[in-house]
């Protein structure tokens, strides 16, 4: 059975309808994945995610392999028996998280690298292999926070943000450690690039980002089938511009896995590659070109603007969408700041969603509401993932994208202190469904806005909760809602009610 089955295009647009069968379960799209990043979806146990019918969160390769590390969690058998998640996960490579620490303000209990050097990293390989000299990220932009990151054409040398310690991530360690972690879709290592950064920079990064993925695939590709268990043999083709790739790399071969000791695991594994580009079309089409001429079970399109500013997704999406492959998943990094940000991205052929904004946006009072006069918004910026101190991370929420506000409001609000109303009269999450009495008689919605509001100024640990159980069950549902109107051939129709 192939990975991905195209089930049905809508007949008015490009949103898809189809399904990804892993060994830990089948995966309907369109679908949104919570965001777990250190195996746990913040204020959330399983059972919460269970309920709420998530068929797939995320995990972050950058803060578990910092903590508890790879190597114990592959000892429990990996992420699904160690987070007790019997459904399918999906791990990115970590290279958002290490590049965004070029972005972050210096901690005091981190000391700078020496620029475009790894060496003192203990239990990493040398840098700069093939002689080249390193490369550093675009200093015009990131100044002295680069020295946080090093980047050379081998890999990224980086201060973990929780000890200050070196650390060292190279194309095949990603590879390695998430094979360790074992999620069931696991991502190519990338280079990140910001938005406001030179074009000649993004273009040297992009193909940077063309290497590591080959380098990925391959490294994948052998954990999957030893060469001592007979692993196909290739030649050389040209791929796109003056990039060679070994044709091992462009057909699959059969799961002979390595011993479950060294992160082998008695299921299949799925790798996706990721295309960069920034905000220039020849770029990202190219990125399309090439990501999509490799053996990747899966596309994604990724960089800063995705999910960040709407208006640019939009357009990225239509560049690539002709070149990518229909027969692969399609997947969006980080879109999910608005409800209608998702129909958007799938009318543009998006299969596959993440964000940390629904729960992050939850814990400081923004709900989800199908529609509202705009709420007062939060400050900074979602996408800053968490990579600094816990007070940061926390106030980073979302001011931009899609829709904004209009889908939410701000039960801290005082206007809400004596409202007797659900969140939202229309949603049957556990937070606003009716309750049933004894006798099977609705008594009353369950939570009321005036309660939520009053839990959130009391800070009870319980508004968190609440609030996130909404949000999931909010942007979950609507993919339930998008997916049966694409089945019916009525997707603009259900866009139309939310943009």
């Amino acid at each position: 059975m192939s990975f991905f089955e195209l089930q049905h295009k809508d007949k008015n647009s490009r949103a898809r309808a189809g399904v990804m069968h892993t060994d830990h379960g089948d995966i309907e799209t369109p679908v949104f994945m919570p965001v777990g990043t250190q195996a746990s979806v913040k204020t959330l146990d399983q059972t919460d995610l269970a309920n709420l019918g998530a068929q797939i969160i995320l995990g972050n390769t950058y803060h578990l392999h910092l903590r508890p590390g790879e190597d114990l969690i592959n000892n429990f058998g990996g992420l699904h028996k160690f987070m007790n998640w019997p459904k399918p996960i999906l791990t990115d490579s970590g290279g958002f998280q290490v590049f965004s620490l070029g972005l972050q303000k210096k901690d005091k209990h981190i000391s700078p690298l020496p620029r475009g050097s790894a060496e003192g990293v203990a239990g990493v390989e040398p840098v700069a292999k093939n002689g080249k000299p390193p490369l550093n990220p675009s200093l015009e932009r990131r100044g002295d926070n680069a020295q946080l990151v090093s980047i050379d054409e081998d890999g990224v040398t980086f201060r973990s943000h929780i000890d200050g310690s070196a650390r060292r991530f190279t194309p095949e360690s990603a590879i390695d450690i998430q094979h360790k972690l074992g999620a069931d879709i696991i991502m190519a290592f990338d280079e990140c690039t910001p938005d406001d950064i030179s074009e000649k920079y993004v273009a040297e990064a992009m193909e940077r980002t063309h290497r590591w993925a080959a380098r990925s695939l391959a490294e994948h590709q052998r954990l999957q089938n030893p060469p001592s268990r007979g692993a196909a043999q290739g030649g050389v083709t040209q791929l796109c511009g003056n990039e060679s790739m070994d044709t091992n790399l462009l057909s699959p071969t059969a799961h002979t896995p390595l011993p479950p000791s060294q992160g082998g695991k008695p299921y299949r594994q799925f790798l996706f590659g990721i295309i960069q580009g920034s905000n220039y079309k020849h770029l990202r089409e190219a990125s399309a070109k090439y990501i999509s001429g490799l053996d990747f079970d899966g596309v994604a399109i990724g960089g800063e603007s995705i999910g960040y500013n709407m208006s640019a997704t939009k357009e990225i999406l239509d560049w690539v969408y002709p070149i990518i492959l229909e027969n692969k998943p399609h997947y969006a990094m980080g879109v999910g700041l608005s409800p209608a940000d998702l129909l958007v991205a799938i009318e543009h052929g998006v299969d596959m969603f993440d964000c940390v904004a629904p729960t992050r946006l939850a814990r400081h009072g923004m709900l989800f509401v199908k529609d509202t006069a705009p709420a007062t918004p939060p400050t900074s910026s979602w996408k800053e993932e968490d990579v600094s101190s816990p007070s940061a991370r926390e106030g980073a929420l979302a001011t931009r994208g899609g829709s904004g506000s209009k889908h939410r409001i701000n039960i801290t609000n005082a206007k809400f202190a004596k409202d007797p109303g659900p969140i939202d009269p229309n949603c049957t999450c556990p937070v606003c469904l009716p309750r049933q009495s004894s006798e099977g008689a609705t008594a009353g919605k369950n939570y009321s806005r005036a309660y939520l509001h009053h839990l959130f100024n009391a800070q009870e640990m319980s508004a968190m909760r609440l609030a996130s159980i909404h949000n999931l069950h909010f942007m979950l549902d609507l993919m339930r809602q998008a997916r049966e109107a694409i089945l019916e051939d009525r997707f603009l129709e259900l866009k139309k009610e939310w943009c």
